[in-house]
Formats: C-alpha cells, structure tokens, sequence
C-alpha cells in the first residue's frame, strides 16, 4: 500500500472508464492507494454542530468528497439514490451501519427499516456500500475518542438521496449540499 497526495489520487480516478466504477476497480484502487493526511489539509473544516461535507472533485462519472466528523456525529439514515460509494478513513474510525427495508410507500412518505450489519472502517479498512443494503447510517461514535476524516468517492454524483426516519417511519428525498467546494468555504456556510 502507498501513501499519495490527493490530487495524484484525482488523477488516478479520473483514468478509469465507466465500467470501472461499476466492476469493483475502485475497491482495488482505494486500497492500494492511501490518501496522505497533509495533502487533505485544504478540504478538511471540521464543525462541533454536524458533520461537513467537502467536495474535492466532480465530473460527469463521479464526485469526491472528504467528509469531516467530530466524536458524537452521526450521518441520518440515507440511500444513494442507486449509484455506487466507496469510503476509506484516513483519520479516525467510523461505524457503517446497514438497515433493510421491510416496507415503503414514497407516495405517502411512509418508511419501515430495521438495521441488519454494522462494520467499523479505519485507515486499514475502506469499504464500499453493499449494493444488496444499500441504506445505511455513518457514526462517529463518543467511544471512538477522536474526530475523523472519510474520503467518499461517489458514481456518479449524488444530487438526490432518500433519508429515513424509523422512530416515525417516515422517508423524504433531500438534495444534500456541500460544506465547502474546492478548499473553500460555500457561500453563507458559518463553522
């Protein structure tokens, strides 16, 4: 495994054809190409309210994102509106836990889920979002002890995803935002 600065890990990204990122080559470049923490330092703003979501890199195939998380955050629970992710954590450690649909009606909103798996992911462990489970929720939990930094790369770009409420049994599609674009803070963002 080799440590490289993220603009090299870009270009790697951007090589790869279409059906790369849909046969599981992004699983094998992910873990033979670690991301080196200092090259990270532009995209990372940490907030003590939420989890932030930075944007690297966008194209048409697929989006990078460097999501930051103080101890306690936790992602809602949320699809990817059927496009494939993958995670590597280069600081910290982080819980992935996997739900299943028992019932759903997005006429009315309405939402059962029950969790299934979990796994922790740290900088030795990436993972790729089960396709078969493909709802699930990102914890950066109090016991873990320190904040954490997810590298997400996205195919393709997520602009629409369904967030699920299970004490209500509820589901609604949201369109998620960005922290931060480029190494610079959004318009109106406050940390």
């Amino acid at each position: 495994m080799r440590k490289i600065p993220i603009d090299q890990f870009v270009v790697g990204l951007c090589s790869m054809s279409e059906s790369d990122f849909k046969a599981g080559s992004i699983d094998s470049y992910i873990e033979g190409n670690r991301v080196s923490v200092p090259s990270l330092k532009p995209y990372l703003f940490f907030s003590e309210n939420n989890y932030t979501r930075n944007l690297i890199f966008r194209n048409e195939l697929f989006e990078l994102l460097a999501l930051c998380w103080a101890p306690g955050h936790v992602s809602s629970i949320h699809d990817h509106a059927g496009e494939n992710c993958w995670m590597a954590v280069p600081v910290g450690k982080l819980r992935i836990q996997n739900f299943r649909v028992l019932e759903q009606d997005l006429e009315t909103g309405y939402c059962k889920v029950e969790p299934t798996a979990s796994m922790d992911i740290d900088k030795l462990t990436p993972a790729g979002v089960d396709p078969t489970e493909p709802i699930h929720q990102v914890l950066n939990l109090e016991e873990f002890g320190r904040r954490a930094v997810s590298l997400h790369v996205y195919s393709r770009p997520i602009d629409r995803c369904l967030i699920y409420s299970p004490s209500i049994n509820l589901c609604s599609e949201v369109m998620p935002t960005y922290t931060s674009e480029g190494g610079a803070l959004c318009r109106g963002v406050v940390l």
